[in-house]
C-alpha cells in the first residue's frame, strides 16, 4: 500500500522519520490567576508545552501551525523564525505572537480561561488568496507518552479532536469569529508516520483523515478557517474536557482575555515598587522588572500552593530525555524566589512558600536535592544550603511580623540540627556537584543558625550562635588560598578557593587534593586550590566579610580577570573555572559535558557586590536586561563565544540553557530594589548586625569529631561539642591532672566545658571521651596544642 493510500480509520503505526525538535529555550510562559490549573510555554513562535494538572510532565508536547496551499507550497511556523512577542501591557502573559512572511502575516492571541482548565488561541491568517492555516498538536496525556489514544469525532454537534490515557482526557475544537466549527478537516495519527507532518512532508498537503490513533504517541492535525479562536480543554475524561472548552468559547475569546488580563493587574497592583526607581533605571530595566514578577508568579503551582518551580523549561530539550527538566522544586530556588517576593511585599505568596517547604521538610531536618510538587523525590543529593535557606525566609518574615499562624519552631530546631551535624561540610555545593565546603554554601549555613537563633532560647540558642561563631570564624582556615600557580598567574595573593574537600576539616593538606569537575568527560581535574568560584560573593552579602575586606577584594579581582567574560550586551560571570556545564566548543548541545558559559544571574549577584563597595550597581541591572531572549525572559545561560548563527547563537545571548531561569529573575528584582534601598534587601538581618561584616573574636575554641581542632590560643576555652551524651576524660600535658566532664545538653549538641584558659602557650590538652548511652570509649586519643596569638 503506498503511503498516498491509507484508508480512513486507524491510523498506521509509527517509524523513524518524525523530526525531533523539543526546544529548551521559551518565548513566553503563561498562566491564569484564578482557578484554572494550565500552564502554557512558548518557542520559536508556538505553544511547545501544556501543563495540567500538575507541572510533573507536560499533557501537550507543541501546538503549532503549517501554512499551506494545498499543490506546491508549505511552510511550518516553528521553523519560520520571523516572528515578533508581544506581552499584554510588556508585563501580563497575555501573549501575542505575529508571524511574518513574504506571503502571509499570522496573527494568534493566547492566554488561559481564568475560570477553566482550558487553553486559548486566538487566530488571523492574513495574505495570499491561496493559503490555508493548519494546527498540527501533539498530546502528551497521563504518565506515560507512548500509549495515548486519540480520536475525531462529532460530539452533542461540535467537531472535536481528542484524546486521553488513564484518568486524563484533552479535546481540541475551534469556531470562527461567529461562532460557526471552524475545524474544517481533522486527523488523528501517530508520531513518525500517519501524523500531519508526514502528510504536508509527502504530499504537500492535507490528505489524511484518520479516525483513530493509538495507543501510542498521538496527534492531531486540523484545518482551521483563516479566523478564529481555538480551545484546548484538559480534564478527567475526554467528555468533560470537551465540556470546558465548549463553554470557554461559548462566553467568548475577548471577554475571557480581558478577565485573564484583569486578574494579572489586580495581583501586580499589590505589590510595592519604590517610587525612586523611576528615576534610577532605564526604561529596559523597568519593564523587565515588573515582567520578572509575573514570571515568578506564573511558576507557582494552583494545587500546591507555594510550590515554585525552577523553570517551565528543559534545558537543552532538543538533546535531552529528561522527564523533570527544571518543572521540579529547589528548596534553594524556592526561597531565592520567596525572597524577592518578601522584598516587593508579596507577604502572601512568600508565606505560602513557607508553607510548602514546612509540609515538605524531610524528619532528618534537611529538603530533598529537588522534587515533584507533590514532594517525591527526583533527585537525590543533599546540599546544606537547601536545609539553611528555609530558615532564612522564616526569620525575614518574622522580621516582618509576617508569619500569622504558622508555626515555625520545630521546622527550624529539625533543620538547624541537622546542619549543626552536617555542616560546614556539604554533600553537593549549589551547582549540585562537589562534596566540600565553599564559600556561599557555609554563608548561608551560618546565616540560618543566627536567623534561626531568634526562634531558640536557652542554651539551644548559644549552640547555634557558638557554631555560626566559629565556622564564620574559620573561614579561611577552610576556603582560603595563597600564593597559588592560578593566583601569581592572576597576580593576587590569593583567593578563597571554589571548594575545600571534606578533608579539609582534619588536615590543612586536603587544599591539594584533586577535585573532580563534573561534565568534563574525562577530565581528571586539578587541584582544589587551583579552582575558583563565584560564591564567596554571598560571604559580603550576607555581611559574614566586608566588601573591602582584604580577602574578599583579592578575591573579586581574581574572579573577574578569571571568569568574567565580556559580551554586546555587558559583562557576564561563569560558575568557576573549568565548568563543563553549558553547549559544546561547536555550540552542539550539552549532553552531559561541554563548556560552562556565562550566567545572568551571576552578573546579578557581581551588581550587589558592587553595590557594597560603593559603587553604581546599575550597569549590571542593565546588562541583565540586555541579555533577554525574543520574549523578554532571562535565560540561565549566554552564548559567550563567536556567533555560530547556523544554530542560532550569538555573543550575549541566550544559549539553549533553561529558559526563563526563575531565581535570574528574582535576583534581577532583589538587584533593582537594593538599588533603590542602598543595600542588599536580602541580607539576613539577624546575620548582619551580628558580624557587620568583621571577623568574629572568640574566647573559645571548638572540636568537633568531624572539625578536629588542633590549636587553641592561649585564654582560650575548649569545647566539645558531641552528637550524643558523653562523658569526656581529659588531662594536661600528656594526662597530668586527669578529670572528667560530663556533656550538656545544649538543644543541637551535647557540649563539654573544659577549663583550659590558664594554660600557658606550649602545653596541650589530651581527651577522649566515653559515650554514656552506647556505654563504649571511643577508643582514640586526642591531642589540642596552646599557642600564642589571635585564633588560628
Amino acid at each position: 500500500m503506498s503511503e498516498k493510500s491509507y484508508p480512513k480509520g486507524v491510523a498506521p503505526a509509527p517509524s523513524s522519520i518524525y523530526p525531533t525538535w523539543a526546544p529548551a529555550a521559551k518565548d513566553a510562559v503563561g498562566t491564569a490567576l484564578g482557578t484554572s490549573r494550565v500552564w502554557f510555554t512558548m518557542a520559536q513562535g508556538i505553544i511547545t508545552e501544556v501543563y495540567y494538572p500538575r507541572l510533573d510532565i507536560p499533557q501537550l508536547k507543541d501546538l503549532g501551525f503549517i501554512i499551506a496551499n494545498g499543490t506546491d507550497f508549505w511552510i511550518e511556523l516553528r521553523r519560520l523564525g520571523d516572528y515578533m512577542v508581544t506581552w499584554q501591557d510588556d508585563v501580563i502573559p497575555a501573549i501575542t505572537i505575529t508571524h511574518h512572511h513574504a506571503r502571509f502575516m499570522l496573527t494568534l492571541k493566547i492566554c488561559i480561561d481564568p475560570e477553566r482548565d482550558v487553553l486559548l488561541v486566538d487566530f488571523m491568517l492574513k495574505g495570499d488568496a491561496d493559503l490555508q492555516l493548519y494546527l498540527l498538536a501533539a498530546p502528551r496525556i497521563g504518565e506515560d507518552a507512548t500509549s495515548n489514544q486519540a480520536w475525531t469525532d462529532v460530539w452533542e454537534g461540535h467537531r472535536m479532536l481528542w484524546a486521553e490515557q488513564g484518568p486524563f482526557g484533552m479535546a481540541l475544537t475551534a469556531v470562527d469569529r461567529e461562532g460557526r466549527p471552524a475545524l474544517l478537516q481533522c486527523s488523528v495519527g501517530l508520531v513518525g508516520r500517519s501524523d500531519g507532518w508526514q502528510d504536508f512532508k509527502l504530499n504537500n498537503g492535507m490528505t489524511w483523515h484518520y479516525a483513530q490513533a493509538g495507543p501510542g504517541e498521538v496527534a492531531f492535525t486540523a484545518q482551521l478557517s483563516c479566523t478564529g479562536t481555538l480551545a484546548l480543554g484538559l480534564a478527567s475524561s475526554r467528555e468533560a474536557a470537551a465540556t470546558l472548552v465548549l463553554q470557554s468559547l461559548s462566553t467568548g475569546f475577548e471577554t475571557l482575555w480581558t478577565r485573564y488580563c484583569q486578574g494579572w493587574q489586580q495581583w501586580l497592583e499589590t505589590l510595592h515598587w519604590p517610587p525612586e526607581l523611576e528615576a534610577l533605571l532605564d526604561s529596559k530595566s523597568l519593564i523587565l522588572l515588573r515582567r520578572s514578577a509575573t514570571v515568578i508568579k506564573v511558576h507557582e503551582d494552583r494545587t500546591f500552593p507555594g510550590a515554585f518551580v525552577a523553570s517551565l523549561s528543559v534545558p537543552w530539550g532538543e538533546a535531552s530525555n529528561s522527564r523533570g527538566g527544571y518543572h521540579l522544586v529547589w528548596a534553594r530556588d524556592l526561597v531565592e524566589t520567596a525572597g524577592a517576593l518578601v522584598a516587593l511585599d508579596d507577604i502572601a505568596d512568600a508565606q505560602r512558600c513557607l508553607i510548602y517547604l514546612i509540609s515538605t521538610q524531610q524528619a532528618n531536618g534537611h529538603w530533598l536535592q529537588n522534587q515533584w510538587l507533590g514532594g517525591k523525590p527526583f533527585w537525590q543529593g543533599i546540599q546544606l544550603d537547601e536545609t539553611a535557606f528555609p530558615v532564612l525566609l522564616a526569620s525575614a518574615l518574622a522580621e516582618r511580623n509576617a508569619l500569622g499562624e504558622v508555626r515555625v519552631g520545630d521546622m527550624v530546631h529539625r533543620a538547624l540540627s541537622f546542619i549543626a551535624h552536617e555542616g560546614p561540610m556539604t554533600a553537593q555545593d549549589r551547582w549540585e556537584e562537589n562534596p566540600g565546603i565553599n564559600t556561599f554554601t557555609v554563608a548561608v549555613a551560618i546565616a540560618a543558625l543566627v536567623e534561626g537563633s531568634r526562634f531558640l532560647a536557652g542554651l539551644e540558642l548559644d549552640c547555634a550562635l557558638m557554631l555560626a561563631d566559629t565556622w564564620n570564624t574559620r573561614l579561611e582556615e577552610y576556603t582560603w588560598a595563597a600564593n597559588t600557580t592560578l593566583a601569581q598567574q592572576l597576580g593576587v595573593p590569593g583567593y578563597y578557593m571554589r571548594s575545600a574537600p571534606k578533608d579539609i576539616l582534619i588536615h590543612e593538606g586536603a587544599k591539594f587534593e584533586h577535585l573532580l569537575i563534573k561534565n568534563r568527560g574525562n577530565y581528571p581535574g586539578v587541584a582544589a586550590d587551583e579552582q575558583l568560584a563565584i560564591g564567596c560573593l554571598q560571604l559580603a552579602r550576607f555581611g559574614l566579610r566586608a566588601a573591602d575586606d582584604p580577602a574578599m577584594v583579592s578575591s573579586v579581582q581574581a574572579i573577574d580577570l578569571l571568569l568574567k567574560a565580556n559580551t554586546p550586551n555587558g559583562p557576564v560571570w561563569h560558575r568557576y573555572n573549568g565548568d563543563g556545564y553549558g553547549e559544546h566548543p561547536d555550540g552542539a548541545p550539552f549532553d552531559g559535558w561541554g563548556q560552562g558559559r556565562g550566567w545572568p544571574l551571576l552578573t546579578g549577584e557581581r551588581g550587589h557586590l558592587a553595590l557594597l563597595a560603593g559603587e553604581d550597581a546599575r550597569p549590571y541591572l542593565q546588562a541583565m536586561a540586555q541579555m533577554t531572549g525574543k520574549g523578554g525572559l532571562l535565560p540561565e545561560q549566554v552564548w559567550d563565544s563567536v556567533a555560530i548563527p547556523e544554530r542560532g547563537l550569538y555573543p550575549g545571548q541566550p544559549s539553549g540553557s533553561a529558559m526563563p531561569l526563575v531565581w535570574a529573575h528574582a535576583e534581577f528584582i532583589k538587584l533593582a530594589l537594593s538599588i533603590a534601598a542602598g543595600a542588599p534587601v536580602d541580607r539576613p538581618a539577624r546575620t548582619w548586625a551580628r558580624y557587620g561584616g568583621r571577623h568574629p573574636q572568640l574566647d573559645y575554641a571548638l572540636w568537633q569529631p568531624r572539625q578536629r581542632v588542633k590549636q587553641l590560643v592561649a585564654g582560650q576555652e575548649l569545647r566539645v561539642l558531641l552528637s550524643e551524651a558523653a562523658q569526656v576524660h581529659w588531662g594536661k600535658n600528656d594526662w597530668q591532672n586527669p578529670a572528667d566532664v560530663i556533656t550538656e545538653d545544649w538543644g543541637l549538641g551535647y557540649v563539654a566545658r573544659l577549663q583550659t584558659k590558664e594554660l600557658a602557650a606550649g602545653e596541650h590538652i589530651d581527651f577522649t571521651f566515653y559515650w554514656l548511652d552506647r556505654k563504649v570509649w571511643q577508643g582514640e586519643n586526642f591531642q589540642v596544642v596552646v599557642i600564642t596569638g589571635d585564633t588560628p
